[in-house]
């Protein structure tokens, strides 16, 4: 029973998207296991390019059966607006099922990570404001909302009131605005109730049947290991756990179950938000790398912040997620360059530090000691085989595998499906 999990290794936006759509082909379910529309994934294959914020990247395969699973939180508006999208788009979403567990983002989420935000000034961690956080707060202060109240509007009518009346307290009397009201929020998740229910099932049931019938799983991960509550650059971060550990608790399966885990990094590094990144280029380097490689948020189009390849970083991210294989990907970014440089560590005040520190803190005072290596300066988004890439980027990707700690068994150059080298199949 083959259970994949794609995990971004870095702080997000590795090209999770494409990997999960190229290895979707052989997947019978794909199942998104955290995160919620603050997580974009774009796809590029033959029906065109598409921004997916909820959908699972393996939607435009008729063969695969599509979940968004317990450890997601959704905003009911965005999915609606992105299931017609695609529908317009002639992609079926009818193989596309909801976990009863996964939980709702509410109109006072929004609201309240606003007010946060703005309360916070200059200190502000740089939230997408889409209500992802307090999401997940009222998820583990047991005073969420999910997927499975929408089945019984009774039950809904009696969550609501609870939540949003203290809400309201908490909206008029700490941040001085106007209540929201229960009547316009409860009619509208009604209607929400009437367009999701028949999509809505307990999925661990379905995941259970596909591994007695020893059909491949594949979990896709959202965001990045760098962004995780517990071992990112904590306080900038997620919500929810990037990690592989969560793709077994955010999909329903057992940890038995996982057999191999495919950790994505980028060439370089981006980062999107605030908080500490070591490898950081301001300056002509960090805006073409930037440009060439049209580095802007798929959801939020930021500018994602760009610099050389952190291995500091990428060697904790495989330790806490053993990483099986890697995918390299946007080789074909690094294209023009003459020089390129690697982190292979960490410098505070003359001592070198070879580790990923937990505090954000120490991580903002880190000097990158760098490896430097020479460019291929050959275009190599048309190469397939490993063995015809430039030597000097089969170089590249040999360091990378020998920092990484695992081999490299996809390697992208370029946004679509095709531009893949692929050096051993996942399953």
């Amino acid at each position: 029973m083959p259970v994949a999990a794609v995990i971004g290794a870095q702080w997000g936006d590795e090209g999770k998207g494409k990997i999960v759509d190229m290895l979707a082909e052989k997947a019978k379910y794909v199942v998104r296991f955290s995160g919620g529309d603050n997580a974009g994934h774009t796809v590029v294959n033959p029906l065109g390019e598409f921004k997916l914020r909820l959908t699972p990247s393996g939607i435009f395969y008729p063969g695969a059966t599509s979940i968004i699973g317990n450890g997601v939180v959704i905003n009911p508006e965005v999915l609606i607006s992105e299931l017609e999208e695609l529908n317009s788009r002639n992609v079926d979403t009818s193989r596309l099922f909801i976990s009863d567990r996964a939980h709702l983002i509410m109109p006072y989420h929004i609201v309240l990570e606003g007010l946060e935000e703005d309360s916070l000034g200059g200190k502000a961690i740089g939230t997408t404001r889409k209500g992802i956080g307090p999401a997940y707060g009222d998820k583990v202060a047991r005073t969420g909302i999910r997927t499975g109240d929408l089945l019984d509007k009774e039950i809904l009518r009696e969550r609501l009131a609870l939540a949003l009346d203290y809400k309201n307290k908490i909206i008029t009397k700490v941040f001085g605005k106007e209540p929201l009201s229960f009547d316009e929020i409860y009619s509208q998740y009604c209607q929400y109730a009437d367009r999701f229910s028949p999509l809505i099932r307990d999925t661990t049931v379905m995941l259970a049947a596909a591994l007695d019938r020893n059909e491949p799983v594949l979990l896709e991960g959202a965001q990045g290991v760098l962004l995780d509550p517990d071992f990112g650059t904590y306080p900038y971060g997620t919500s929810s756990s990037p990690l592989a550990g969560n793709a077994c608790l955010g999909s329903g399966l057992g940890p038995g179950n996982l057999t191999h885990v495919l950790g994505v990094f980028k060439a370089f590094q981006t980062r999107v938000g605030a908080g500490p990144m070591p490898t950081e280029l301001k300056d002509d380097i960090g805006d073409a790398i930037r440009e060439y490689g049209q580095e802007y948020g798929t959801v939020t189009r930021r500018p994602r912040r760009c610099g050389w390849f952190d291995a500091v970083a990428a060697r904790f991210s495989t330790r806490i997620n053993g990483f099986n294989s890697a995918a390299i990907t946007r080789l074909d970014v690094l294209d023009k360059l003459p020089r390129i440089k690697i982190c292979t560590g960490y410098k505070i005040n003359g001592e070198k530090i070879e580790n990923f520190p937990a505090s954000a803190i120490t991580l903002e005072k880190c000097q990158p000691v760098y490896e430097e290596l020479p460019g291929w300066e050959k275009l190599t988004g048309n190469v397939r085989i490993y063995k015809e890439l430039p030597s000097k980027a089969q170089r590249y990707v040999k360091r990378l595998e020998e920092l990484i700690g695992c081999p490299a068994s996809l390697i992208s150059v370029g946004q679509r499906r095709e531009q893949t080298i692929v050096r051993k199949s996942i399953f």
